[in-house]
């Protein structure tokens, strides 16, 4: 129903928008001038359709809240007080969702209670009239606002004024959404994390080199929780990635933008960007199955012991996949460097290679550094290719020809599985996390830094 009304409302809404179009335009006159009406026809069309919509769908947004509410209400009132007594949330849980299907049709596997039935009888019936209720209050409030905004369309009237102080608001209330989500996560985070640090002293988390968790049905904290192998296995996955993206990525973009011809670039760079819409688990199959097996034969070849899944598989596989994240942003940026700057460094007497290394990078250095910084925390967050690649060996060393571990993996390994997540195995996931979150952090903070600094330079 909630689907059907909703198409209903944005039909109206296209029909209230021709309607407010139609009426402005007669306003304008004969030749539909414009200069006599205070804001232009289409503002008059869209405060029509703001007024068809918004209280519509707020009223419908309001009752699908509140209807659950009430529903449940209902439920209850149906429920014998001794058996209500005796139900946990758990238990009452269950006891809906039995008088849900019992009222919808599908019935249960065992025998109804009679209160059950009762209770699914009147909420059936309630269902029913709640449905043609919301449809008819809905479709009324979005009628009455068709005629109302309709009536208020004059020459002199700041529709302009109206609609951009809505369209403020619905920008600044999906810019809220977005920032409080991002709260919202830390918060979650930040909890669950303190509540691991009951259990485990944060001195021997951040600095332990031991990493052996122990599991256990008591609830306690048994073994190692060490950080620093998983921190540096993350990091040495990581600047592997970036030292195969970043060179590669940065020169695809330097000769799409400055040596290629309009024709090769119009292929060549869709052709490097399919590239980032491989799925994660692809590369991580590919390098498996692939670049493990290859450098492991290239390794024995040259008298080394390259395992096929180490550090050095996962982070040449990640490298290859951020590579168009670095190519494409630094390309859109190089091309964005004024013709001027080229042509004056060009006049002066410099080479095209020069007017490149010493002008043109410079100048887009701001946007190149934004793409490192994208292609650091892709490849920071990663998680199939290493999970596949990487070999999951959460040991202390420096050797990128063996197997480590990353946060990643150990997120997944912790929260994976008959997990009791009350327990400091499952709660080190969330402690984790936060970590991750604070090294994404302080790559932008010191990457808003150095724009900065540049930025000042060059405007």
């Amino acid at each position: 129903m909630n689907l059907l009304l909703i198409g209903v409302l944005l039909a109206l809404i296209a029909i209230a928008y021709q309607i407010g179009l139609a009426k402005s335009k007669k306003l304008a006159g004969v030749g539909q001038n414009s200069s006599a009406l205070h804001s232009r026809p289409k503002y008059y069309a869209a405060l029509v359709a703001l007024w068809c919509g918004l209280p519509a769908f707020l009223i419908l947004l309001v009752w699908n809240i509140v209807e659950p509410l009430l529903l449940k209400h209902i439920i209850l009132d149906h429920v014998p007080a001794q058996v209500l007594a005796s139900l946990d949330p758990a238990s009452l849980s269950v006891l809906m969702d039995r008088v849900q299907a019992i009222a919808s049709g599908f019935g249960v596997n065992d025998q109804a209670q009679p209160y059950e039935l009762q209770a699914a009888a009147q909420l059936a019936q309630m269902l029913s009239i709640a449905q043609y209720a919301k449809l008819v209050v809905v479709l009324t409030v979005a009628i009455v606002g068709i005629m109302w905004a309709k009536k208020k369309i004059t020459a002199q009237y700041r529709a302009r004024n109206h609609v951009e102080k809505v369209m403020n608001f619905g920008l600044a209330l999906c810019s809220g959404v977005a920032i409080l989500t991002t709260i919202g996560i830390v918060m979650s985070m930040f909890s669950e994390a303190m509540r691991f640090f009951s259990f485990v002293n944060p001195l021997s988390f951040f600095f332990g080199t031991v990493w052996d968790p122990g599991f256990s049905t008591t609830g306690n904290a048994e073994g190692s929780y060490g950080l620093l192998p998983l921190l540096w296995g993350t990091l040495m996955v990581s600047g592997i990635a970036l030292l195969v993206a970043i060179p590669v990525g940065l020169m695809i973009a330097i000769y799409l933008a400055e040596y290629a011809s309009p024709k090769f670039r119009t292929w060549a760079k869709p052709a490097i960007e399919i590239l980032a819409g491989i799925p994660t688990i692809v590369y991580g199959v590919f390098a498996l199955m692939i670049i493990g097996p290859f450098a492991k034969s290239l390794g024995a070849s040259v008298g080394l012991d390259i395992n096929a899944t180490s550090a050095l598989t996962a982070g040449f596989v990640m490298g290859i996949m951020i590579i168009p994240f670095v190519s494409s942003l630094s390309d859109d940026i190089i091309t964005q460097v004024p013709r001027a700057m080229r042509d004056g460094s060009l006049g002066l007497g410099a080479t095209k290679s020069e007017t490149i290394r010493q002008v043109v990078i410079p100048a887009a250095l701001p946007g190149i550094i934004g793409a490192f910084l994208l292609a650091a925390s892709r490849a920071i967050g990663e998680t199939m290719i290493v999970v596949l690649a990487a070999g999951n060996s959460p040991l202390l060393h420096i050797n990128p020809l063996e197997a480590v571990s990353t946060v990643t993996i150990t997120i997944v390994n912790q929260l994976t599985g008959d997990t009791d997540f009350a327990s400091p195995q499952a709660l080190v996931a969330f402690a984790l996390g936060l970590t991750l979150f604070v090294i994404t952090l302080g790559l932008n903070i010191v990457a808003l830094m150095i724009v900065r600094k540049y930025r000042e330079q060059y405007d």
